[in-house]
């Protein structure tokens, strides 16, 4: 099957969306399709090889120049190619600061105008190419923020046109009025001309059918999958931290049993930000480490740390500082799949307490791939995720004292910890790895070929 997936890029840092739009298309490719992964706005970032084409679409710099500067919505084509060079576009993203969705309306909505906004050469620069050297049997969109060049595509191509449902809302409700609603209703038009959605998990397919005014059967559930190569390997030692003096350097471990060794790591791995709920994670340790006879544990934070949560990140490090418990918190860089698997080997359990209604959470398949338990809020796809997998618990959401409560549970029982990371890494072989998700989305494309 000859396959166009359009994906945007997120101007150099680790995004969900393309991460997993990556290792779809790659493990397409391995199965013998034919399927190419194009990238817009910017060049994709992935920790695992980038299988992505190298010409960027929609450039960024020329989305940018075009909303601002009516010149350049007329300049000639061949002009417009080196500000879309990937190597420039990485250049620029190194020192651009990442805006916020407030700041995007006009632009997002010009965009969603396809080919009647000011990046309408864009869209007929994309669909042209598509349609004269690429000729794919099948087009699907990473979002439908990207619904503004459906019309257009319909039009030359004749070909289906699916789109993934990949937190598309979240973006959407950040955006002021009266871009917010303008927004909407283009994405709501263009969506009458999408064959079909694929959503990440039921939970998403239902909220989005009535958030799109979308029939519910044209949302196919395709859950997510990882590539499993490099996970699941043995558990390296933990890293020491230092305990305070009065806990020494053991811990309590079953019923209360003295536990030697190092103290028990709790982990969290994604993006830095308050939708992310950091800030609940950290107000947890801080409950769990003053609660009675605490198991001594310590708290280990990787993800992309961006500049506009620099702040963010800097108060809940001086709030740990107040609690004196600064030498049980550590920020740990992994840049790559290596030292991520790394990262991920060395905790006992996982917990990334969105405080939005995740449609994803990949980070929970990758905790469990290694025989990382999570505990996780009871909302959006995670109680999905956890009931397929067995590999752990739900409280409640934006709930620190429950979430202390969840995590307490888990260190102060080894078994029970080993056994839900035991369920939760053979579901992840088993059912949410690559191949299984490719397979799964190669059935729905068949839907729609003649």
């Amino acid at each position: 099957m000859k396959i166009a997936y359009i994906t945007a890029g997120a101007a150099g840092s680790f995004c969900g969306s393309c991460m997993h739009d990556n290792t779809l298309v790659a493990a397409l490719l391995a199965q013998g399709h034919e399927a190419l992964l194009i990238p817009t706005y910017t060049p994709i970032r992935t920790d695992e090889p980038d299988v992505s084409y190298k010409r960027v679409f929609f450039g960024g710099i020329n989305v940018y120049l075009q909303q601002k500067i009516s010149l350049f919505r007329y300049t000639p084509w061949l002009l417009d190619r080196p500000l879309d060079s990937p190597g420039l576009l990485r250049w620029v993203s190194r020192f651009a600061v990442q805006i916020e969705a407030s700041k995007l309306g006009e632009l997002t909505v010009s965009v969603l105008q396809g080919e009647h906004g000011h990046q309408r050469k864009e869209v007929a620069k994309l669909v042209h190419w598509l349609a004269t050297e690429v000729r794919p049997e099948i087009v699907c969109l990473t979002n439908v923020l990207l619904s503004g060049m459906v019309p257009e595509m319909k039009h030359r191509l004749g070909v289906p046109v699916l789109a993934a449902l990949q937190g598309d809302d979240i973006f959407l409700e950040g955006l002021p009025e009266p871009y917010r609603g303008q927004a909407l209703a283009l994405i709501r038009d263009h969506c009458r001309l999408i064959d079909g959605f694929l959503a990440s998990s039921a939970f998403y397919a239902d909220f989005m059918a009535a958030y799109l005014s979308l029939p519910r059967e044209h949302i196919h559930v395709v859950h997510p999958g990882i590539d499993l190569r490099g996970h699941g390997g043995p558990q390296p030692a933990p890293s020491p931290l230092p305990l305070s003096p009065s806990e020494g350097e053991r811990g309590r471990g079953e019923g209360g049993a003295v536990r030697d060794g190092p103290p028990y790591t709790i982990g969290y791995l994604a993006r830095v930000c308050p939708e992310k709920g950091l800030h609940v994670l950290v107000e947890a340790f801080r409950l769990l480490r003053q609660s009675p006879d605490a198991p001594p544990c310590r708290l280990r934070v990787s993800g992309w740390l961006g500049k506009t949560n620099l702040p963010y990140f800097d108060d809940l490090r001086r709030r740990l500082a107040e609690w004196g418990l600064a030498d049980q918190f550590e920020y740990v860089a992994a840049p790559d799949h290596v030292s991520k698997v790394r990262f991920l080997q060395s905790l006992d359990v996982l917990s990334v307490p969105t405080v939005y209604r995740e449609p994803k959470g990949l980070y929970v398949l990758e905790a469990l791939a290694n025989g990382v338990p999570v505990v996780q809020p009871r909302h959006g796809s995670f109680p999905e995720l956890i009931e397929a997998t067995g590999g752990g618990l739900l409280v409640n959401p934006n709930d620190p004292s429950d979430l202390a409560r969840g995590l307490r549970q888990l260190l102060e029982d080894p078994a029970h910890r080993a056994e839900l990371g035991r369920k939760g890494k053979e579901a992840v072989q088993q059912k949410f790895n690559a191949d299984v998700m490719a397979r799964r989305t190669i059935e729905v494309f068949r839907k729609y070929l003649p």
